[in-house]
């Protein structure tokens, strides 16, 4: 059985005390692929750390994080641009809008996500989609540049099921984690309407722990309970649920 993380900061500095450890539980456990998005350029050489020390399992995305849009957003965007021209990367990401933190750069944030949604395009790479509290700014950015050659995946997809067709309309999978086994999550209400195929999991590690961690930091390994919960949602075994979304996330990835 191989379970696939599709969203996962291994990086960050709350796996600098055990990092090694966490990475060893999860591939015990089965989860033996990791998709690593990027944030901004100050975390550009912890990723390229975490690729030497385990590289038959980690998978490089290379992108600028909607929250760290700001006025040098430009410098941040040639800095992308730079490192696609150094090396392979499986996906533009995480790119998107977020406006739960800040309102007044939504303008920047939105040419940001739409040059670098023009840049995946151009290496015929997927992209990898972070929206909180903006559904309809980011659908708005979708709907300008829709077509055969925008693809990828809707991160910690949180949304209604009206929206989770929409993000499907625009050739995205929807990354589900964590949110899935919240008692109040409202995503266990409908998911199972969506076609399992057209979703991958993820864990968003360090954030956003699943039931029963909730609060507590996020890792890997817990990609387990969020693939149990779906098995229990689709009426699937684990096993199953492994086999379909690693699939998915491979037709995404390419690898």
């Amino acid at each position: 059985m191989i379970l696939t993380d599709t969203h996962t900061h291994l990086y960050s500095k709350e796996f600098d005390a055990d990092r090694k450890e966490a990475i060893e539980k999860a591939i015990e456990k089965g989860i033996s692929r990791f998709f690593i998005p990027a944030i901004d350029s100050s975390h550009t050489k912890a990723m390229y750390e975490l690729e030497a020390q385990f590289p038959e399992n980690i998978y490089l995305m290379m992108g600028l994080h909607p929250t760290s849009v700001n006025k040098n957003f430009e410098e941040e965007l040639q800095h992308i641009e730079q490192q696609f021209e150094q090396r392979i990367f499986y996906a533009v990401g995480e790119i998107g809008i977020d406006l739960y933190w800040d309102k007044t750069l939504l303008k920047e944030q939105q040419i940001a996500f739409k040059r670098q949604i023009q840049l995946a395009k151009s290496k015929n790479l997927p992209i990898v989609i972070h929206c909180r509290d903006a559904f309809d700014e980011v659908f708005e950015v979708l709907e300008s540049e829709k077509g055969d050659d925008l693809y990828g995946i809707f991160h910690c997809f949180t949304g209604n099921k009206e929206q989770a067709l929409k993000a499907l309309s625009y050739n995205m999978k929807l990354g589900i984690g964590g949110v899935v086994t919240f008692k109040n999550g409202g995503l266990d209400k409908f998911l199972a309407e969506i076609p399992i195929e057209d979703i991958v999991l993820e864990t968003d590690a360090p954030y956003l722990a699943p039931a029963p961690y909730r609060g507590k930091r996020n890792e890997s390994a817990h990609i387990q309970i969020i693939a149990e919960k779906i098995a229990t949602l689709y009426e699937l075994s684990l096993e199953e649920v492994a086999a379909i979304t690693t699939k998915s996330s491979k037709d995404i990835f390419g690898v």
